[in-house]
């Protein structure tokens, strides 16, 4: 080949790049899931802003979470977390004390509604969490993708991350509440 032929290529190489980049609108991988989470946000996205708690309370576990969703995508939670053993002393079944579990405490992080298949899973809404203890820890307090069910004015009804009801969900009722425990 000679100069003049490579020099013609690269310039129509660059002229078909510049061409290409005409539009300034993003191409998305999935349009349908950026579409259905655009959906996803604006019907519920409103709704998610507040205080939500969770408590469960059994025999030989205590379980408290409450998470404060802001507008810009942030939130934070404390979660208060006790389990006691069933043990037996001469014969006799007694529970031992209660013990906070090292998952307790308070956390701040980002939230965000998604319709999509996280790690190739099924496409579905999610509620994704990440977020670190405000206390230096070698864990995260959240770093998931939860199921995402519903919101409206007193229920955020959310896959539990540590505890759930019967149905793998759980209802979180809106309102900023102390631990019963």
């Amino acid at each position: 080949m000679n100069k003049k032929t490579i020099i013609t290529a690269l310039l129509a190489l660059v002229v078909l790049a510049f061409a290409s980049c005409g539009s300034d609108e993003p191409q998305w991988a999935n349009p349908e899931a950026h579409e259905k989470t655009e959906q996803l946000q604006k019907q519920y996205g409103p709704l998610m802003v507040g205080t939500w708690h969770y408590e469960k309370v059994g025999e030989s576990q205590r379980f408290f979470e409450q998470l404060t969703f802001k507008y810009d995508g942030t939130f934070m939670g404390m979660r208060k977390w006790q389990t006691r053993k069933l043990i037996t002393i001469d014969g006799e079944q007694r529970y031992t004390d209660w013990e906070t579990l090292d998952l307790s405490g308070t956390f701040t992080g980002t939230w965000s509604l998604r319709y999509w298949a996280p790690y190739g899973g099924e496409m579905r809404n999610y509620l994704e969490l990440t977020a670190t203890y405000d206390e230096d820890r070698d864990y995260m307090a959240y770093s998931t993708c939860l199921t995402f069910g519903y919101a409206d004015e007193t229920t955020l009804h959310i896959q539990g991350y540590y505890v759930h009801d019967d149905d793998g969900l759980a209802d979180y009722l809106r309102g900023d509440k102390k631990p019963s425990f």
